[in-house]
């Protein structure tokens, strides 16, 4: 019986050897794993490290950014200002011209009867003064006519003399 106790020491032993050499196989996979695992994160560093300062410059660029468009947009309420002044003039030229036009409709319905007279009047004036004008014409062309009838009966009565 002592056999058995010495086999299963030396069983356990063979065990405990197995074990160990594939902890230790494991052990020296799961080191080259984190030497890699340990570049990776080097690398992940410097990256960082740019990035930081690429956001620090971004950022003082987006600051300085901010206050340009700060300053212009000062700047264009003024101009907005001044645009909201002009649409208030314009308004109110607008309603100055609406009362005019309302007076004058309304001061021209009133005396539409006044003013077809006038009209009225200003054609038989211009008529008259188209039938003065043919009646200036008619004259000068009797007078004319008169005239050539004279100077014939003249040449006529010079000859029998």
């Amino acid at each position: 019986m002592e056999i058995i106790l010495y086999i299963s020491a030396l069983l356990a032993a063979i065990g405990f050897l197995v074990l160990c050499i594939s902890v230790g196989m494991t052990l020296f996979g799961l080191k080259n794993t984190l030497n890699s695992i340990a570049g990776t994160i080097a690398g992940i560093e410097g990256q960082m490290e740019g990035i930081t300062r690429e956001t620090t410059s971004l950022l003082a660029k987006t600051n300085t950014l901010a206050e340009d468009v700060t300053e212009k947009s000062e700047k264009l309420n003024s101009v907005v200002d001044a645009v909201k002044n002009i649409g208030v003039s314009v308004n109110g030229l607008n309603a100055s011209i609406n009362q005019i036009t309302t007076s004058i409709s309304t001061e021209v319905s009133k005396n539409e009867e006044k003013i077809a007279q006038v009209v009225q009047w200003g054609n038989v004036a211009m008529e008259i003064a188209d039938k003065w004008k043919q009646r200036k014409t008619i004259d000068q062309d009797d007078v004319e006519e008169a005239t050539n009838e004279i100077v014939k009966k003249s040449s006529k009565f010079k000859r029998r003399t």
